[in-house]
Order: C-alpha cells, then sequence, then structure tokens
C-alpha cells in the first residue's frame, strides 16, 4: 500500500537513494526540501523536478558533518509545519581503518550517521505528532549485520537500524511510521566515492537504486520496521543474524583471506 505526502526533506539528495526517492515523491505530488552539500546538483534536480511534475522544490546546501549547517537545518525542520516525511539519507563509505583514522573520518561519520538523523527526526517530530501523522525513513544498510563492513559503519548502520526499531515502539499508535531501510549493494556513486571496485563483486548481487526506493516507499504502509530489499540481501541478512550461522559468519570474518576479498 502506497501513502501520500504533502512534504518530505531528504539528506543526501543531490546523487545516490537520496535522489531517486527525491524523483519518485515528486512522481506523487509530494512537495520536496532537498538537502545535500553540492548546491549545483541540487539546484539542477530542483528545476528538473518542478518542471517536471510541478511539485514545489525547495533546496537547502548543507553539511551535515558540520554543527553550524545541521544546527540551521534543525531550525528549519521547525518551522516547516507541514513536513510528514523525512528521509535521513546523508551518509558515506570511508576509506580509512579505524585504528589508521587520522583524519576524523570516525567523528564525521558518527556527526552524519547519528547525531544528525538523531536530532532531524527529534525537530520533524512535534508536528507530526500534532497531526497524528507521519513517517521517518532512516538508510541503514545490511552492513549494520555484518561483520565485514568495518567498525565505524557497520556500528553507525547498526545505530541507525535499532534506533528506527526502538522509536517506533515509542510511538505506537500515534500515526507514525517508522523504517529502517536496509539496502545491500546499490548501483549508486557511493561506492566509487568510497574507492569500492564494483566490478570484483557478482552482478546478480546489485540492486538498482529505483527498486530499492520503490520496495521502501510501499513498505510505509505496512508494519515493518526494518526493511532490507531483495531476496538475496534478506537471505544474507538472515544467515548472519541466525543462531546457527552467526558463529560460521564470525570466523570467516575472523580469516584475512576472506577479510581481503571483502575490501577489508
Amino acid at each position: 500500500m502506497k501513502t501520500s505526502y504533502r512534504k518530505a526533506l531528504i539528506t543526501g539528495a543531490s546523487a545516490g537513494l537520496g535522489e531517486e526517492f527525491a524523483r519518485q515523491l515528486a512522481m506523487t505530488g509530494t512537495n520536496l526540501l532537498l538537502v545535500a552539500r553540492r548546491k549545483d546538483r541540487l539546484e539542477k534536480l530542483a528545476a528538473e523536478l518542478t518542471q517536471k511534475h510541478g511539485v514545489s522544490v525547495e533546496i537547502f546546501p548543507a553539511d551535515l558533518s558540520r554543527d553550524y549547517d545541521l544546527n540551521c537545518l534543525v531550525e528549519k525542520v521547525r518551522q516547516t509545519e507541514d513536513l510528514d516525511l523525512l528521509v535521513n539519507n546523508a551518509g558515506f563509505g570511508g576509506k580509512s581503518k579505524f585504528y589508521k583514522d587520522e583524519t576524523g573520518e570516525a567523528e564525521q561519520m558518527i556527526r552524519v550517521h547519528v547525531q544528525a538523523p538523531a536530532v532531524l527526526t527529534r525537530a520533524a517530530l512535534p508536528a507530526m505528532l500534532r497531526r497524528g501523522r507521519g513517517a521517518v525513513i532512516n538508510v541503514s544498510s545490511v552492513a549494520a549485520f555484518s561483520p565485514f563492513s568495518g567498525a565505524m559503519y557497520s556500528s553507525t548502520k547498526a545505530f541507525l537500524a535499532m534506533f528506527s526499531v526502538n522509536l517506533q515502539n515509542e510511538l505506537l499508535d500515534r500515526g507514525i511510521r517508522v523504517q529502517a531501510l536496509c539496502p545491500g549493494l546499490t548501483h549508486t556513486e557511493f561506492h566509487e566515492v568510497a574507492g569500492i571496485n564494483k566490478e570484483s563483486i557478482p552482478g546478480l548481487l546489485w540492486m538498482k537504486a529505483d527498486r530499492v526506493v520503490r520496495i521502501s516507499l510501499r513498505a510505509l504502509g505496512g508494519r515493518r520496521v526494518i526493511v532490507v530489499p531483495g531476496l538475496r540481501n534478506r537471505l544474507i541478512t538472515f544467515l548472519m543474524r541466525c543462531p546457527w550461522t552467526f558463529s560460521v559468519v564470525q570466523w570467516l570474518a575472523r580469516r584475512r583471506k576472506v577479510r581481503k576479498m571483502a575490501g577489508m
């Protein structure tokens, strides 16, 4: 079941899943507030969606790893009374092992993956609760359940998954839907930016961004909080979490050859 929304705020909207959320929501007549660092891309996307779908598209250039930018966006959210969908999508994969990180990448990831979704969600909820209607999508990852995806990336994505589950429990019967979208390998710019060689990964493990977003938006009409798109991703997630296979997965994660194959 699909649900319609009046206005959606999407972080990380200049590319990848964020851009695809913007496109699919605009097709349904949802007005948009698009947030990302790259102002030129936001302007181009906003002009295209306004012309094509006749929706109102406002842009808000911001780097969510910076306190000033995040605080300004929080104030904007508080002033946007008709916001009824928040998509916390901004994120990055990182290039450094935790023990080698000398650039503050770990702290930056915590600010973007953990602090920003938490404070933006808290800012958006009061108006949603007054109306008794709204939704929050936190873009997590199958990496939230994986021992192969790096100390900081997996940990921050795991936060988003459990934050969503427990927040939904707090909001039972209040008309607010919370979702942790946990995609696997998806064809976006994400992996190139993170320095991952996509050609070394079998094609059958990949999904297209438009399919991932369709599954996410459709699932908002149901009761699932953790949404893992794609049968293969659900199987992989099951094997990583199942008590019968958990020990085997952990053993594999400690093998040097396996870690090298996984890009660790």
